[in-house]
C-alpha cells in the first residue's frame, strides 16, 4: 500500500510541475478534456437498449433527419462525392451544426442505415422514429430533402417520400 501511495504522489508531483511550467498548455488540455466529456453523450446520441434496434434509441431528430437524407441519396446507387458534399452542407446549414458534429452525425447515419440492412428499409424505420420523437418535423425533413433530391426523383425516391408521408400521417 505505501508503494501505491508513493507512485500516486510521484504522478501528482509530476502533473503539478507540468501545470506550473506550462500553464497555457495545461489550460488548453483541461478545456479539451471538459469539451470531450460534455460532447460524449451527444456523440452517442442514442442509448443502447436491451433487445432494441439502434434506431429506437435515437433521441435527437437531427440525427434521424441526417440519416434519412443519407438513405434517400443511397436509394438508387451509392452517392457521388458531389452528393455527399451537398449532404454535408445541408447538415451544417439546415440542421445548424458545427463541422465536427456534422461529420459525426453523418457517420452515425451511415451506421444506422447499415443496421437497418440498407436504405430502402432504413427510411420507413427512421421516419417512424422521427415522427415519434418530433411529430412536427415533417416541414424540416422536406426542407432538408428538397436540395438533395434535385429536379428529378427516381421511382425509389418517390416511393420513399410516399412512405414518409404515410409514417407522418399525411396523404
Amino acid at each position: 500500500m505505501p508503494f501505491l501511495i508513493a507512485i500516486l504522489t510521484a504522478i501528482g508531483g509530476a502533473l503539478w510541475w507540468w501545470f506550473r511550467s506550462n500553464p497555457r498548455e495545461a489550460i488548453d488540455t483541461a478545456g479539451d478534456l471538459i469539451t470531450t466529456a460534455a460532447n460524449a453523450p451527444r456523440r452517442h446520441a442514442f442509448r443502447r437498449q436491451h433487445n432494441a434496434h439502434p434506431v429506437e434509441g435515437i433521441d435527437d431528430p437531427r440525427i434521424a433527419i441526417c440519416a434519412i437524407g443519407q438513405a434517400f441519396l443511397e436509394l438508387d446507387d451509392l452517392p457521388t462525392k458531389e452528393q455527399r458534399d451537398q449532404l454535408h452542407i445541408a447538415v451544417r446549414k439546415q440542421l445548424r451544426t458545427q463541422e465536427e458534429e456534422a461529420e459525426e452525425m453523418e457517420v452515425l447515419g451511415r451506421w444506422l442505415i447499415g443496421q437497418c440492412n440498407g436504405a430502402s428499409q432504413a427510411i420507413p424505420r427512421l421516419g417512424k422514429r422521427l415522427n415519434r420523437i418530433d411529430p412536427g418535423s415533417w416541414n424540416a425533413l422536406q426542407e432538408f430533402l428538397a436540395p438533395l433530391a434535385g429536379p428529378d426523383l427516381s421511382s425509389a425516391q418517390i416511393d420513399a417520400v410516399a412512405e414518409l408521408k404515410r409514417k407522418f400521417g399525411m396523404r
